[in-house]
């Protein structure tokens, strides 16, 4: 595939159900990575370095969890010119997810939907993967993200994310708290008041621990969901400062269908993603900003389909950004297009002599 011009690679895979071409994606990055045609699946990495959450970004650029569930792919992935990579979620018992079909593409609307519901090979699985990938010593910084087991009663769902947070802790640049899928029955119920508070309250505690154990500390973000009204956000504000999380990533898929009605699969269950979730994951970004203040970290992803994108969500508020959906839609040169116009964002304008 890296033989062809995207448009045509794409054309091939959009021909195939959506869960087997990822698959079939996902299988071919695993053969070449570590190999010398890891080098010709994309292009040289913009240099644009960030200091954020204590952490030394390459670039501005990085992928968004989901794609790489069980961290098979992360140096064949971070050949695609991505400053930091977040793979998962995981979970810390290995699930099927939902049945299938589960995934579906809206190509109208540059949009995928999906209920697939945190398939994954289980935590040893997934850190056996993370150890075996030379990311992170290329100075690239890496994110694990975590979840509960579908099983799992909700008021129990404590117990797993800090398994999981001590599994994946000493192998982590930062820990993603993923409490926003849509297709995790009452997940997103988390994200209230009082669950919220106990939550963090808790990962804050063993986290303290575990910077004892291991020497060091490892940020922690919390990923949001896109449908949040002011409040409710404002909300979700507070418990990030009053637990010391060091960031929050905003946002996940969304529930909604105002933008894609009338489109084939539109109506199906689960998570929409893509340009239509652009707007709301920008509208809670700037509320999280205005909430939290300057120099809280930010990481804007829903709806990257451009460099214009990126800049929009930049503008918002967000310190870095991620993709996802635009990578399927816009390909490998997407990562180094959006890293170039980030650099140039923030570069200084020359003053007129």
């Amino acid at each position: 595939m890296s033989l062809l011009p995207y448009p045509l690679a794409r054309a091939l895979l959009f021909r195939l159900d959506p869960e087997r071409a990822h698959e079939l994606t996902m299988q071919w990055l695993a053969a070449v990575q570590g190999t010398p045609l890891e080098r010709a699946v994309g292009g040289a990495m913009v240099e644009d370095p960030v200091e954020l959450a204590g952490l030394r970004f390459p670039n501005r650029v990085g992928l968004a969890a989901g794609l790489d569930k069980n961290a098979r792919c992360i140096d064949g992935l971070g050949a695609l010119g991505f400053g930091f990579v977040e793979v998962g979620t995981v979970t810390p018992k290995p699930q099927p997810g939902n049945p299938k079909p589960r995934l579906f593409r809206l190509p109208e609307a540059n949009a995928l939907i999906n209920r697939l519901g945190f398939n994954n090979d289980g935590l040893e699985a997934f850190i056996a993967n993370v150890k075996r990938s030379s990311f992170r010593e290329r100075g690239r910084i890496l994110g694990l993200n975590i979840g509960k087991n579908a099983a799992t009663p909700i008021e129990n769902a404590t117990s797993d994310y800090l398994v999981c947070l001590e599994g994946v802790y000493p192998h982590a640049d930062y820990v993603t708290v993923n409490i926003s899928s849509p297709n995790t029955s009452n997940l997103r119920s988390l994200q209230s008041d009082q669950a919220l508070d106990a939550l963090l309250g808790a990962i804050a505690e063993r986290r303290a621990a575990l910077v004892r154990e291991h020497g060091r500390r490892v940020p922690v973000f919390v990923k949001i969901a896109p449908d949040l009204d002011e409040a409710q956000v404002a909300v979700i504000a507070a418990a990030l400062r009053r637990h010391a999380m060091d960031g929050v990533i905003a946002t996940n898929t969304t529930i909604s269908r105002a933008a894609v009605q009338g489109l084939p699969h539109a109506q199906e269950a689960g998570g929409l993603s893509g340009a239509p979730v652009l707007e709301a994951s920008n509208r809670v970004i700037a509320q999280l900003r205005a909430a939290l203040g300057a120099g809280f970290p930010i990481i804007g992803v829903g709806g990257i389909l451009s460099a214009a994108d990126a800049q929009a969500k930049m503008r918002a508020g967000a310190d870095l950004v991620q993709i996802y959906t635009g990578l399927i839609y816009r390909g490998p040169a997407l990562v180094g297009e959006v890293a170039r116009a980030l650099k140039e964002l923030r570069a200084p304008r020359p003053q007129n002599a």
